[in-house]
């Protein structure tokens, strides 16, 4: 649910924005087959960037990271 006033990340928009050369493979792929699922899961399991790298793209970009209030610890 987006929040009033806010924009909703997409899916891989960063990985897009950032010219990710497994994004394009996978951009190349037909979705839903092997190859396509063999390629999904170097981002699952071996994505070439960090969680680091992709937090500041957010802060950069005006991107919030929001949290529902009495969720998580």
């Amino acid at each position: 649910m987006a929040i009033p006033g806010y924009v909703e990340y997409q899916r891989r928009e960063y990985c897009k924005a950032i010219k990710c050369p497994i994004q394009r493979l996978l951009d190349q792929t037909p979705e839903g087959t092997p190859d396509y699922e063999e390629v999904r899961g170097i981002c699952k399991t071996d994505c070439i960037h960090t969680t680091y790298e992709f937090h500041h793209w957010l802060i950069q970009h005006g991107y919030e990271v929001v949290r529902r209030a009495g969720t998580g610890n």
